[in-house]
């Protein structure tokens, strides 16, 4: 191959490749439920700066799970190419070790669901050019994040127009020896009810009443496979409209990092089909 047709041919890959330029941020969200801030990453298609500035964009809001942080999803996966693709924001909180992202009342210290359900979201629309509105929000999470993506969307279905679910931790009975877990749900024994009615597979009924655009999956090696396939008979037999999905992998960055673009593309369809891309010349 000679030297000029090699030029040529690097150009054209140059130029048909795709070009990812979005722009990746640390925040500081101020929780009055908790009296501190908290860090998140928010991620702005590369068309936020760049483009039409009077444009405002759909959210997703991406939890991460247990144990981890803020930083868990764009530092093991690609997520902010996503961005870019669906010309979207997503907005990743720091939803604490063991939270659940609940509003515990075993440690008013951990109020979770106010501060990712409420607060993080008024901070988004105040200060990003957000489509405010459920139909421009969805939340997804993994794990424990997907326990508490879809337990906020429930609580809150004037806010979420969708919902997901990764991995997702839907019955935290099975998952009493979960280190920290009962100093937010309280002892399992002596507050068996709180854990009960607390359960998405027992919440599941809500769905039906609330009309959110329903995404969850699981990997088929995962522990927590068999309580996501209760969830989603349960929701079968309630004749609630949501998309299922099983496929190869297990509780790991491999499973999360792969489902999260299908998640992604599931709420961008129900961003076009509701509405959630309309753009607004508000200031």
């Amino acid at each position: 191959m000679n030297k000029v047709r090699a030029f040529w041919i690097v150009l054209a890959l140059l130029f048909s490749s795709p070009v990812w330029a979005f722009q990746s941020r640390v925040v500081a969200i101020p929780s009055a439920a908790m009296r501190q801030s908290f860090d998140a990453t928010v991620v702005l298609p590369d068309d936020y700066a760049r483009g039409n500035h009077t444009r405002r964009y759909p959210v997703i809001y991406v939890l991460h799970g247990s144990g981890g942080d803020y930083t868990d999803w764009t530092s093991n996966s690609r997520i902010g190419r996503l961005a870019d693709r669906y010309h979207v924001i997503l907005v990743m909180p720091d939803g604490g070790h063991e939270s659940w992202y609940i509003d515990s009342p075993f440690n008013r210290d951990s109020q979770y669901e106010t501060y990712v359900g409420n607060e993080v979201v008024a901070w988004a629309d105040a200060h990003l050019r957000t489509i405010a509105t459920k139909q421009g929000r969805a939340i997804t999470g993994l794990s424990m994040g997907g326990f508490g993506a879809l337990r906020i969307a429930l609580d809150r279905p004037e806010t979420f127009g969708a919902a997901g679910s990764i991995s997702g931790a839907v019955d935290p009975r099975a998952c009493e020896d979960e280190p920290g877990i009962a100093h937010v749900f309280g002892d399992p024994a002596r507050h068996a009810s709180y854990w009960n009615r607390n359960a998405i597979i027992v919440r599941a009924r809500d769905f039906e009443r609330d009309h959110i655009d329903l995404t969850i999956d699981c990997g088929v090696s995962d522990d927590f496979v068999s309580s996501n396939r209760t969830l989603h008979q349960r929701l079968v037999e309630l004749g609630v409209p949501h998309d299922y999905a099983e496929r190869t992998g297990g509780h790991t960055w491999a499973y999360w990092s792969n489902a999260i673009r299908y998640q992604v593309l599931f709420f961008a369809n129900a961003f076009r089909r509701n509405g959630g891309y309309q753009q607004s010349t508000r200031a």
